[in-house]
C-alpha cells in the first residue's frame, strides 16, 4: 500500500478546536463534505485544529477551503514531541503559508514523519487576514498511508 494516498479522515477520527463562535459553525463542518456548512472560531489568536487519529498514520497533503477575509495566513503544524503519547507536549512539524482566497489550497506535508507515524496532527493559526482574528473553514482533507 506504500505510495498509495488515502484520506485519513474518517468516522474513528477525533477532532478539538480551539474555539467555536456558536453551534451553526461547529467543528463537525470541518469533515462533512458540504460546501454550505463551515467551522468557524471566536475571535483572537492564535487558534487551532487538530486531528486525533485512531492509529499511526503518515500524513502526506492536506488541504484547506477557507473563507476568504477569514483565512488562517500563518499556520503551524504540529505534532506530538512523542508520536506514541497523543498527551504529550507539541513540537513544530512544518509551517503554511496560506493565500487570502476561498479556494481549495494544498499543502505538502512529507516532512521528516517518524518511521513509526504520528496519531495526532494540529494545525496552528498564528494569524488570520480577518482583524478580530477569525478563521473559517469549509474543509479539510489530509491524505496520506494507514500504518498497520
Amino acid at each position: 500500500m506504500e505510495g498509495t494516498s488515502i484520506s485519513l479522515i474518517n468516522a474513528e477520527t477525533k477532532v478539538k478546536v480551539s474555539s467555536t463562535l456558536d453551534k451553526s459553525v461547529g467543528k463537525k463542518y470541518l469533515t462533512d463534505g458540504s460546501p454550505e456548512t463551515c467551522w468557524t472560531s471566536q475571535q483572537g489568536t492564535p487558534q487551532y485544529i487538530q486531528f486525533n487519529f485512531p492509529g499511526p498514520v503518515i500524513p502526506k497533503q492536506v488541504s484547506i477551503t477557507f473563507q476568504g477575509g477569514f483565512v488562517g495566513t500563518r499556520c503551524v503544524v504540529e505534532v506530538p514531541e512523542d508520536p506514541a503519547i497523543v498527551q504529550s507536549s507539541w513540537k513544530t512539524f512544518t509551517e503554511i503559508f496560506s493565500e487570502d482566497v476561498n479556494r481549495k489550497q494544498t499543502f505538502d506535508l512529507t516532512h521528516v514523519v517518524p518511521v513509526q507515524g504520528i496519531q495526532a496532527l494540529r494545525f496552528v493559526f498564528q494569524e488570520s487576514s480577518d482583524f478580530f482574528g477569525r478563521i473559517t473553514v469549509y474543509d479539510v482533507q489530509i491524505t496520506g498511508s494507514v500504518l498497520s
